[in-house]
This record gives C-alpha cells, structure tokens and sequence, in this order.
C-alpha cells in the first residue's frame, strides 16, 4: 500500500515528506506566478516580468536538484518519465 507513495520519490533520490515539500514549493511558486501573468493579462502594466522570472528560477532549481540526485545515484528524470509510461 505504501509503496506507490514512495517509488517516485526514491527514484529521484528523496523521502515522501522531502519529495512533497519540493513538490509544494515548485506548485506554490506556479500558482503564484499564474495568478500574475492573468493579472498580467488584464492589466499589461502589472506583473512585466514575474512570470518569466518564475520559470526562470523553477528552471534553475529544477536542474540543479536533477543533477544533484543524479550525483547521488538516483535516475535522471528523463529516464524515471520514461519508466512511469
């Protein structure tokens, strides 16, 4: 029962409660910058780079966090997608 709860996290090289933290972190920070780019929309003087600015960063952290669990010895995400299909 437990284990579909933690296959994902253990291929990237991170517990349950590490994974969902990095989980909440990188969904909060899209839901964040989603709600400025449709005020961005409505408003085109508001928000000129918050969007691009997010994905910038979730970009960077992205990396960063996929090379570091490679280096650890975890599956590089291209191959754990892969594997989920």
């Amino acid at each position: 029962m437990i284990e579909p709860f933690t296959r994902h996290p253990a291929q990237v090289g991170e517990t349950y409660g590490g994974h969902m933290k990095t989980a909440f972190g990188f969904g909060f920070a899209m839901i964040g910058a989603g709600v400025a780019c449709v005020l961005h929309g409505l408003f085109p003087f508001m928000f000129t780079t918050t969007g691009s600015r997010c994905v910038e960063r979730l970009h960077t952290r992205m990396s960063r966090r996929n090379a570091k669990a490679h280096s650890h010895g975890a599956a590089p995400m291209k191959a754990v997608a892969d594997a989920e299909r």
